[in-house]
């Protein structure tokens, strides 16, 4: 069973997600209204996700992120932020800070349980309405990195093929059509490549080739 943890300032948001969730068996262990009450329940409660709102009265949502789930954090916990905000700075400090991945609230509870399941999984999800914009722009605010040969000499030429269409947003399907693979395929040498770059799920490893100069902005 998924246990999850509700982050949200507004008591009826919570109430709305938790119904959607159970309703499709998963638990609920833990509700916050702020994102320091959201560490103090996640830490003591280790759900399988955080679903997390940005902006909260007593401690904003990217903080609890980047203490649950940013770099150097020993033992992480997916966040799933889930915001009404689009295309702005919160959804990329957001996806900085550590996060699993981005949802818009007004999303169907069909691909929020499904956004749930994904990052409980370790694969990690963005907006598929947003996946190529959010990319795009996260991109151009990093700007060009020069190239780390320790982070690139990790890879395969395949799969800095894979990465690279990764980072344009392409699906598994998209990349093994583009590629002439199968999508079982895809996501074996995708684990593999998180392995070596230590990157948590999908979003996070489009974080890190962008960080790294593997992926680059534009191309």
């Amino acid at each position: 069973m998924t246990r999850v943890v509700l982050v949200d300032d507004q008591t009826m948001v919570r109430a709305g997600i938790a119904v959607i969730l159970e309703s499709e068996g998963m638990q609920v262990v833990g509700e916050a209204a702020s994102g320091a009450d959201a560490v103090r329940v996640a830490r003591r409660e280790r759900p399988d996700v955080v679903c997390m709102d940005v902006r909260m009265p007593g401690g904003d949502g990217i903080t609890a992120t980047r203490e649950l789930a940013g770099a150097g954090v020993e033992d992480p916990v997916p966040v799933l932020v889930v915001s009404t905000f689009d295309l702005d700075d919160y959804v990329f400090g957001a996806l900085e800070a550590g996060a699993s991945g981005f949802l818009l609230k007004d999303a169907e509870p069909e691909v929020l349980v499904d956004a749930v399941r994904r990052v409980a999984a370790g694969e990690g999800l963005v907006d598929q309405t947003l996946t190529r914009r959010v990319i795009d722009e996260f991109a151009r605010r990093r700007g060009p990195v020069a190239p780390e040969a320790s982070a690139a000499g990790l890879l395969t030429p395949r799969e800095k093929e894979i990465v690279d269409l990764l980072c344009r947003g392409s699906s598994n399907a998209e990349i093994a059509a583009a590629l002439y693979l199968e999508p079982s395929t895809v996501k074996s040498h995708l684990s593999r490549i998180m392995t070596k770059s230590g990157a948590r799920d999908r979003v996070q490893l489009v974080v890190w080739a962008f960080g790294h100069g593997i992926a680059v902005p534009g191309a």
